[in-house]
């Protein structure tokens, strides 16, 4: 065995994240399924250190939450939790385009046109995990470009939240991805020279999600438009089990 090194302990985190995130995406750890240590450390085969520290990176990211006295479960899916998201995305994104616009130079719509191009491709491949992220990239350019790290570090926190909503919306739909020209607007807004156009962009935009998203959960049996603070409270999906 000599020569041969070990897996540095942030790649093998990294790794267990990256299949744990890849479950909960696709449904096969539902919203609100409380996540016992013991169990997931057997489905996985790996240990209990690593995993806690990939479960710290998930809630970080937003997709996983913990809950005094009950612990640490997969984010539950409210309409209440929509309309906040969403608001809270209206106001961020407006003000990220408010920073950079007098800032956006040839390299900045040269990146943004790059990024669309991406997510279309991904929506035209059927790939309905890198359209997600993909999405979350062409969002998340103005951001990049803002500078400002409070405002990053507020979109960080919406990412997980909105890949759990994207995710299930589409294999509620058996959609792989957004629509094709979902975002064509939005990209002749930024790329154009009226903010108030952007302005009114960004909010039709999230309007637009926000309705969609509402809809579907809605939709779910035992939904509610109640807040939910935890994984038993009305409004979330009904709990799987961990197994």
């Amino acid at each position: 065995m000599a020569g041969i090194e070990r897996v540095p302990k942030s790649t093998l985190r990294a790794h267990i994240a990256e299949r744990l995130r890849a479950a909960i995406l696709a449904g096969d750890i539902a919203p609100g399924t409380p996540l016992v240590e013991t169990s997931l450390s057997a489905r996985f085969d790996v240990s209990r250190g690593p995993l806690r520290e990939a479960m710290r990176q998930l809630i970080e990211e937003g997709l996983l939450v913990t809950v005094p006295y009950t612990g640490t479960h997969v984010a539950a899916l409210s309409v209440e939790d929509v309309r906040e998201i969403y608001s809270l995305r209206t106001a961020l994104e407006t003000f990220a385009f408010e920073q950079i616009w007098e800032r956006r130079d040839d390299r900045f719509r040269r990146e943004l046109r790059r990024r669309n191009e991406v997510l279309v491709a991904t929506i035209d491949a059927g790939d309905d995990r890198a359209s997600i992220s993909t999405e979350l990239e062409l969002h998340g350019l103005v951001y990049e470009a803002s500078g400002h790290k409070l405002l990053q570090r507020a979109w960080h926190g919406l990412r997980g939240r909105l890949q759990l909503y994207w995710a299930a919306h589409h294999r509620a739909h058996g959609r792989r991805g957004p629509k094709r020209d979902s975002h064509d607007s939005y990209i002749r807004a930024a790329l154009g020279t009226d903010l108030d156009a952007m302005r009114r962009e960004v909010a039709e935009h999230m309007r637009r999600g926000a309705e969609q998203t509402e809809k579907f959960l809605r939709a779910l049996p035992g939904s509610s438009e109640r807040n939910s603070s935890g994984p038993n409270s009305s409004g979330v999906v009904k709990q799987g089990s961990m197994t």
